[in-house]
């Protein structure tokens, strides 16, 4: 497997859908950012699944966030993705974390909250509380309440070969209203046999003919999933430009710089004196010719 992939896939006679997601050098990207404890490396990664995966799941160009806030030892974990599968995303803690900790153990009482933003039309914003045992029953829980749709999903994280890799699946009734519960629990249990080792180290096809040989399934074209940040040194100067002058040359002038981090990458963006006086004078510039 070359390159991080999403897959969707039908099966033939039956109304539900499936998706599978493979993921190495996406996962590696974000949870190098940062020295991330084990458990958080491993909370990312389930949560840039289960993006990925709902991100498939859009009609519509836009984005996806997934986000959990707690008030346990990690407080934030940040996943956002588009339905061009760029996906970034942050996680926040503070003290000693749990080595084998369950979802409740890492964020405390705490919520999820699903963002979906539609390039065009409005905003939309979910908010479930952590009430399952796992980050994939809280998103079950999730798809039951707000979509009204039967939705099973499977979340890995681990090692294969060396490298740090996170994977799942996901089935759900389509809503034709033709979707029967026999055929979706008997899926259900085929899917809930596929091991790690087959997420991580086989093709999509042969994992998808493992777990359902008797079946006829339809594998449609994959999508390739990136990691993209999107921060660059021209939005980190745009964001100096609109501090105070005065302000930003007294961080200058004690620290030798001015720097912004980015928390997604874990880049940072360097200006000193010069840098500054540059942009200052280039704002200003712009400004004249705007008000003539």
């Amino acid at each position: 497997m070359t390159k991080d992939s999403l897959y969707r896939y039908l099966f033939d006679g039956v109304s539900v859908r499936g998706e599978l997601v493979q993921l190495g050098d996406t996962y590696q990207q974000i949870i190098s950012s940062k020295d991330y404890p084990a458990p958080v490396q491993s909370l990312l990664g389930e949560l840039l699944v289960a993006t990925s995966l709902l991100t498939a799941t859009l009609k519509f160009e836009g984005s996806i966030t997934v986000q959990l806030q707690g008030d346990g030892p990690v407080k934030l974990a940040v996943i956002n993705g588009d339905n061009d599968q760029k996906l970034r995303g942050v996680a926040r803690w503070d003290g000693e974390v749990p080595a084998d900790g369950t979802i409740h153990d890492l964020m405390g009482k705490g919520h999820m909250v699903i963002t979906i933003t539609p390039t065009k039309g409005e905003r939309y914003q979910g908010v479930v509380g952590l009430e399952g045992d796992s980050l994939a029953a809280c998103l079950e829980g999730y798809f039951e309440n707000s979509e009204q749709l039967k939705t099973r999903i499977w979340l890995r994280t681990g090692e294969h070969e060396g490298n740090a890799k996170a994977a799942g699946m996901l089935l759900q009734i389509l809503p034709d209203g033709q979707g029967h519960e026999d055929d979706f629990e008997h899926l259900e249990q085929l899917t809930e046999t596929v091991k790690n080792e087959e997420l991580f180290g086989l093709e999509a096809q042969d994992v998808l003919y493992r777990l359902y040989h008797q079946e006829t399934v339809k594998l449609f074209d994959p999508q390739e999933v990136i990691f993209q940040c999107g921060c660059s040194r021209e939005r980190s100067a745009s964001a100096i430009s609109s501090i105070e002058r005065t302000e930003v040359e007294r961080i200058v002038a004690e620290e030798g710089k001015v720097s912004l981090h980015c928390d997604y990458c874990g880049t940072s963006y360097d200006f000193d004196s010069i840098d500054v006086a540059a942009l200052f004078e280039k704002a200003a510039t712009d400004n004249s010719n705007q008000v003539h």
